[in-house]
Order: C-alpha cells, then structure tokens, then sequence
C-alpha cells in the first residue's frame, strides 16, 4: 500500500505527459460538441451551437486550482499575535468540487483549525487553501488529507483539524438517486490527533 508521504508526493508531481500535451481550446469544444451528439442533440442547433465555448469557459474556472500551488498561499505569516496559543478556527467555508470519477458537482463545507506555534496565517489564506484543493477533480477522503496536510506541513502549528461535509451529485442525482445525504471526512493531526479535548473542542464549536 502507497504510503501517505509517498501520495503526497505524486500529488505535487508534473503531469507524465508534460503540459504541452493540454488540449487547445479548439480540441476541447470540439470533445464537447461530440458528447452533445452522443447525448442525442444537435450541437449545430441555435440553442447549443454556442454551448462548447461556454462549457470550456466552466471548466476554465471550475478546474483553476491545477494552475497555482495551494501551499504558496500559505508562506506568509505573521508571528506578533500577543502570545495567543489557542485554536484558530475557520468555520463554514463553502465550496464546489468535481467527482472525479463522474465529473459531477461534489457541493459542501469545510471547517479548519489549527493549533498556533508562535505564528498565525491570514484566514483569508484558509479559504483560498481549500478553494485551490477544491478546483480539481477530486474525492472528497483525498481533499480533506491535502488541506489538513499542507497547513500542517507549511505553517507547522502544534495541531491541525479538518472536516468535510458535503453532498455528491454523482450519488444524489444518478446511481442510487438519494438525494440530502450528505458525506463527512475529518483528519485530525498533531495536538488535535493526540489530545481527545482538543478535537471535542474542535467538534462542538463547529455544531454550535
């Protein structure tokens, strides 16, 4: 089994194919016109003739996050906080993912926390953290390690707590069709992996 260090990395590698290899945008309408036909439309017809463009433009935004490094947003910091060595919690962050296996709307929020070693980061950075994680195709078990693990890894605080609770379409709208249900993941590392107050903390002021 590929351990956890070794995933990361693979995760911070290259494409094998080299970025020459991305599609123009004239290739990928084209991919779009031909599952619009599949699908059984006319992708020449008024109403889709200019719904290639547009799908490409989507996925522009919604796939952003493979065009910057998650962790840079994280390097600064600042270190007069007063000697404030409480947990720092960011609650509620929405976001909108894609399944990777279905390419469908993976719709949720993230909580974050973090345990302070003499130094904090803006929380604007937290949200943009999980925003660039998000923008990817992903599941949702792999983006709740990558954040957890990345604002261990560069801010180095004593402690770290994520959880995810969101609701995937590729279940809530084919397959077994149950729509509301809703997955949740957490990691919990360091101090909140150690010490069983600090994650019921964590728990509570997230319910509350």
């Amino acid at each position: 089994m590929m351990d956890a260090n070794k995933t990361l990395l693979m995760d911070k590698l290259p494409s094998p194919h080299g970025a020459s290899a991305k599609p123009s945008q004239e290739e990928a309408e084209a991919a779009v016109r031909t599952l619009i036909a599949w699908a059984g439309d006319d992708p020449a017809r008024e109403g889709l003739f200019d719904t290639p463009q547009r799908v490409v433009e989507a996925y522009r935004e919604w796939f952003a996050g493979y065009d910057q490094d998650p962790e840079e947003h994280l390097l600064r910091t600042f270190e007069e906080v007063a000697g404030y060595h409480e947990m720092v919690l960011l609650r509620d962050i929405a976001f909108s993912s894609h399944c990777e296996h279905h390419l469908a709307p993976i719709i949720g929020t993230a909580h974050i926390a973090y345990h302070p070693n003499q130094r904090v980061v803006g929380i604007s950075k937290m949200a943009r953290l999980v925003e660039l994680y998000a923008r990817r195709l992903q599941i949702q078990e792999k983006m709740t390690a990558q954040i957890g693990q990345a604002l261990f890894r560069v801010l180095q605080p004593k402690g770290v707590a994520v959880l995810i609770a969101a609701e995937h379409h590729c279940m809530t709208t084919r397959g077994v069709n149950k729509p509301g249900v809703a997955l949740e993941t957490q990691i919990f590392l360091g101090s909140f992996e150690h010490d069983a107050a600090m994650r019921r903390e964590f728990l509570a002021r997230i319910q509350g």
